[in-house]
């Protein structure tokens, strides 16, 4: 027998990449493309599903040729994805019906206001853990049927197949033969009640979506078919499935309640392991699905910051104070403060503990004497408050003694950063030294599923914590700080609930 190993396929929002990963949990070879983000009104994203698949398959292709190895070398295929993004394809020639509508995308936000108004908030937090916002799937796929010719009678007819990312993977990976998803991601759609982890016929008759287009909620670790298409020249059994943060905490080997998980990506995701019984929350956090395997359910309580590695991204594409993300530390490092700056980056509304669809990006404290250093870490500060926003009503909600918040995703290497977490919460922040947990989260489901590794225990064993911060600023001069934020944060929503006019239907002025 060749060695074999693990390939996790880690769909992203920015990029797609895949990994593959050795029975010590090392990486062996990788590969990463980028895709076209797609904004065609304020408020709107979208990304072309076509793309999202032929990137996807690019980067498995490059990673086993760079590696050397081919299908017969690959143990199983575990997949790992951007969350709540909403695909609608055609069953019969598997083309999408729309470009996939993004996570980030706001533009069903007042259709959700009007689900409020009519008394459902109660009913959808009840069943799904979830807070009633244009963020989940629903109300995206409601929106794609109401606004593309044609789609609801298709739909109705049967003809129409909805997934999240991981499901149109899949689909592509088997050529139509399997139309499933996990129950991570199935948690995040709006429409499955997380009690009894079957989809719900009262959500879907309020969305008004047919069950035909559904997929089939499967556990996160087992598997579910075999690859049929030509990447591989033999076929790589598709064996574990979890949507991105949960995968996260898996990979991080938050296996206990009170472990807990910060991701710093594109946005940043906070996963509370909350045990076998799903906790409502009282300070506008999620109950989400955390995992199933073998049969056994976890569950976490779930903060989410829509903008987080997005603000360095910004700092260096719209405003163009860095050429590369990285150069935000070395920036940022120039000043011994943010001189007063404080920046709250709701580019895409404020998300957890807020939840405040309308907010937007604002800027407070600048003089004459503020340069790019200052804004620079006016924004790496701006993401570490809003970590202390959510942790503080994890703790409230789940009245367990958090002692160490791990870390993961690509701004947890800005060690700038993690010292000023540290400080913001003090307690202690470990990131490991392999950050590609998202990725070795879908590896260890799919190596679990097919024996690669035999259980929890023998995965805890690889384990290799990197780099410990502990807090080292004085809680004086930090308490400042965080009420200055909290000030600004307060700003903000009175801004944001005065009236404003609608931008995104307004007539641009003539020259």
């Amino acid at each position: 027998m060749p060695t074999q190993y693990i390939l996790a396929l880690d769909q992203g929002t920015t990029s797609s990449r895949a990994i593959l990963f050795d029975q010590r949990g090392q990486v062996v070879a990788q590969a990463q493309k980028e895709f076209t983000q797609l904004f065609p009104q304020p408020g709107w994203v979208e990304h072309d599903p076509v793309e999202i698949w032929s990137t996807q398959a690019g980067v498995a292709a490059e990673a086993t040729v760079k590696a050397g190895v081919n299908g017969k070398s690959l143990a199983a295929i575990g997949i790992t994805n951007q969350r709540e993004t909403a695909v609608v394809w055609h069953r019969g020639t598997g083309k999408p019906v729309y470009n996939a509508i993004v996570w980030q995308d706001r533009r069903t936000a007042q259709y959700c206001d009007e689900l409020r108004a009519a008394g459902h908030e109660e009913l959808i937090r009840q069943k799904t853990g979830l807070v009633l916002d244009a963020y989940f799937s629903a109300s995206k796929v409601r929106w794609i049927l109401d606004h593309v010719p044609g789609a609801r009678a298709q739909a109705e007819a049967g003809e129409l197949a909805f997934g999240t990312v991981d499901s149109w993977l899949i689909w592509n990976l088997t050529q139509g033969e399997l139309h499933v998803t996990d129950v991570t991601n199935a948690s995040r759609t709006m429409l499955l009640n997380i009690h009894t982890l079957q989809w719900d016929a009262e959500l879907l008759a309020l969305f008004d979506i047919p069950a035909s287009m559904l997929p089939q909620v499967r556990p996160s670790s087992e598997v579910y078919g075999h690859t049929k298409t030509t990447i591989f020249a033999s076929k790589v059994p598709l064996a574990g499935i979890a949507g991105d943060q949960q995968a996260a905490l898996f990979g991080q080997l938050c296996t206990r309640p009170g472990m807990v998980k910060n991701t710093y990506g594109t946005g940043c995701f906070m996963l509370l392991n909350i045990g076998s019984e799903p906790k409502p929350s009282r300070n506008n956090l999620l109950t989400t699905v955390a995992w199933q395997i073998d049969g056994q359910v976890q569950y976490a309580l779930e903060g989410s910051i829509f903008m987080a590695g997005a603000v360095v991204q910004w700092l260096r594409d719209n405003l163009g104070i860095i050429k590369t993300a990285a150069e935000v530390e070395i920036l940022a490092r120039q000043v011994s403060s943010s001189g007063g700056v404080y920046f709250v980056p709701a580019f895409a509304g404020l998300g957890a503990p807020y939840w405040d669809p309308y907010a937007r990006g604002t800027i407070f404290g600048m003089s004459r004497a503020t340069t790019a250093a200052h804004l620079a870490r006016a924004a790496v500060e701006a993401i570490a408050y809003q970590t202390m926003d959510v942790l503080r009503a994890m703790q409230a909600d789940s009245g367990l003694p958090i002692a160490e918040l791990r870390v993961d995703g690509g701004a947890a290497a800005n060690d700038l950063l993690m010292q000023f977490q540290a400080d913001v919460l003090q307690s202690r922040v470990t990131r490991p030294r392999n950050t590609e947990t998202t990725a070795l989260g879908a590896a260890y489901l799919a190596g679990l599923a097919v024996g690669y590794w035999q259980n929890v225990a023998e995965l805890q064993a690889l384990e290799q914590a990197d780099t410990t911060f502990n807090p080292q600023v004085d809680q004086g001069s930090i308490a400042v700080g965080i009420a200055q934020w909290q000030r600004a944060v307060r700003a903000l929503q009175a801004w944001s609930q005065a009236p404003s006019p609608d931008i995104s239907s307004s007539t641009p002025p003539t020259a």
